[in-house]
Order: structure tokens, then sequence, then C-alpha cells
């Protein structure tokens, strides 16, 4: 079994399309980071394991359902239907298999996915990723998978938009195997973007992912 954490801030209208996607041997752990919609509640009647994560932020959001995780295996992915649960066991197999540490899903987007100013913005990141480290990755992309006592071990602070970045550049600097492979990327499913969806919020992430390369 491996636990796949699914941060939440008001994804009722998503939530049933994911949870009914969740592939055999991959079970939903929701973390509500205060929705006012009814998301924590749709979601324990579909079945997931609910975690209710008072302090705002996607990393607050991801570090509870690390620290509540059960499985020596975690993925991590978005809820807003933009990435299909089945899809997670391709990002799983080279963890599972031993070739990779942490496997990043990078995003291969469907028309009108992905907003040219938040796939400029990855870009940029991931190029000035590999001019400062070793790493060549072409996406920080949101479906990952690792072993959760290694990402306990990189003892990750970031509680912001920040958190991704974080854990890659901590995994390369520990020497953990990253590895890439591609996932299908697609319009979220109703809902408003936190992120991408807007300038404003592709600014505030590239801001906090910024100050760890810095």
């Amino acid at each position: 079994m491996i636990d796949v954490i699914l941060p939440v801030l008001d994804e009722a209208e998503s939530l049933p399309w994911v949870l009914s996607r969740m592939p055999t041997g991959f079970r939903a752990l929701v973390v509500d980071n205060g929705s006012t919609d009814g998301s924590p509640r749709i979601a324990g009647e579909l079945g997931a394991r609910v975690v209710e994560e008072d302090r705002r932020g996607f990393g607050a959001a991801c570090y509870a359902g690390l620290v509540n995780a059960e499985t020596d295996v975690v993925c991590f992915m978005d809820c807003d239907g933009s990435l299909d649960p089945a899809d997670l066991p391709l990002v799983t197999r080279p963890v599972t298999d031993g070739s990779a540490d942490l496997c990043l899903g990078a995003r291969r987007p469907s028309a009108g996915a992905w907003p040219p100013h938040a796939r400029l913005a990855n870009r940029l990141l991931a190029i000035e990723i590999g001019r400062r480290t070793k790493l060549r990755i072409r996406d920080i992309g949101p479906m990952r998978a690792a072993r959760r006592r290694a990402l306990l071990g990189l003892e990750l602070r970031d509680r912001a938009f920040g958190w991704p970045l974080e854990m890659v550049l901590r995994a390369s600097q520990e020497g953990l195997a990253i590895g890439e492979v591609d996932v299908p990327y697609h319009p979220r499913r109703g809902g408003r973007s936190k992120v991408t969806g807007t300038a404003l919020g592709t600014f505030r992430a590239m801001r906090d992912m910024s100050s760890h390369l810095r």
C-alpha cells in the first residue's frame, strides 16, 4: 500500500473525480488546509482518510500529510483534477524498484492546461537549478513519490510554495537519486487555482522557491 498525500483547499468539485481514480494499492490521505466548501466532509464520505492542518500553506499541508502517512513509500499530488491518480504507478515505479529515491512527474500539458507565464517560470527555474547543481530536470512537478523516511530525514522547513523546490534541492544535497518521468497534465476540474492559474499565484510560488536558490 502507498499513501497518496493530497493537500486540499476548497476542492469540492474535483475531489469525487480524483478519489474515484485512485488505483489499486494506493490510498488517499487528504490534508485539508482550511476549506470552507465542505471538502473534508466530501473526502471522508468517499472513503479518504482526512487530516486537518490549521496552519495555512502548501508546504504545511504536505508536511502534515508526510507526518501522518503510514507507508514506506508516499506520493504527493494536487487534488484539482489536473493530474490523474491513474498515473501514480508511473511515478512510484522508479522508487519501488530502487532506481530512484525521489521521482518527479514532469508535466506534459494538454491544450489550456498550463498558462504560458507559469510554464515559462517553471522552465527558468529548472534551468537555474541545473546551473547551480548537477541536476537535469524539466519540471518541479506536484506529482512525486519518495520513501517516507528519506523525506523526513531531509528536515524540510518551508511551509509555503517553496516546499517542492526545497525537497528537490535538499535531496540533491544529501546525495539521493532523483528520477523524472512524464505525466499528462490537464486543465483543472472546477474551482479556483491557487498557484499557476494566475500571474499573482505564480509570482508567489516563484518568490517562495527563489528563497531556496538564494
